[in-house]
């Protein structure tokens, strides 16, 4: 008897020695963190994960080297360089929109993505610039898919493409992808464009300019209908006064 409760005492002290170390460790990590920066009121790290208690994840705060690649079906995308920013998660666990911005000495930019159900952006506030030439596009900008549930056909497409030599077979391949509906088409833009025109910009289903209501460079208001063949069916155009 004497000898199991000495091998009884053993077990409860290593136990106590275990745990001991458990706890030394845990403070040390939580005393790293909360103490980053001098006072505790900065934490600083290069990406945070936010999930739900069963680990579904919901939100990606990232700088540009550890950027989450996206995820779609329930699949993550393959490593790619995304820009730092947020990228937003739905309760599928698949990526529905982001916010992501750089600048550099050439190029320069913000936006905010609103995602499609289980596809890519159909909205965007966003701003670009060249910041060699000057010269910028901001707005809202909306795109719209004429193939439902298309996204993992897209995206097998594009890796066939990217198995192709050929430049003329790749512009034949997308024009083909476009043809399918496979590719976002661009529906309206308001804001300013690469031209230095600040307007509404409309276009139908098959990405075809149907309406233009501007001011250009040139301070002239500006109002165009234009049928299917890009004629101008209607301009006014008011002169400087």
């Amino acid at each position: 008897m004497d000898s199991e409760i000495k091998k009884l005492k053993t077990q409860v002290r290593a136990l106590i020695i275990v745990c001991l170390v458990l706890f030394s460790g845990m403070t040390v990590t939580l005393f790293t963190v909360l103490n980053t920066k001098k006072g505790g009121a900065v934490l600083d790290v290069e990406r945070i994960n936010i999930r739900e208690a069963d680990g579904t994840i919901k939100l990606v705060l990232s700088n540009k080297t550890r950027q989450h690649p996206g995820r779609m079906l329930g699949k993550d995308a393959d490593p790619r360089e995304r820009e730092a920013g947020l990228i937003f998660f739905n309760s599928d666990g698949d990526e529905c929109g982001g916010l992501v911005y750089d600048n550099d000495k050439e190029h320069a930019g913000m936006v905010y993505s609103i995602d499609k159900y289980q596809d890519d952006q159909i909205m965007q506030l966003q701003y670009m610039e060249d910041t060699k030439t000057n010269k910028r596009k901001y707005g809202l900008q909306l795109w719209s898919y004429a193939k439902e549930d298309a996204f993992a056909q897209r995206q097998d497409r594009y890796k066939e493409l990217t198995n192709s030599a050929s430049q003329q077979l790749r512009d034949s391949a997308i024009s083909i992808l476009r043809d399918e509906g496979l590719l976002a088409t661009e529906r309206m833009f308001l804001g300013k464009n690469y031209k230095d025109e600040v307007g509404l910009f409309i276009h139908d289903s098959q990405g075809r300019p149907r309406i233009r209501i501007m001011v250009d460079k040139d301070n002239r208001t500006v109002l165009e209908t234009i049928d299917t063949l890009g004629n101008i069916k209607n301009n006014k155009i008011s002169q400087i006064e």
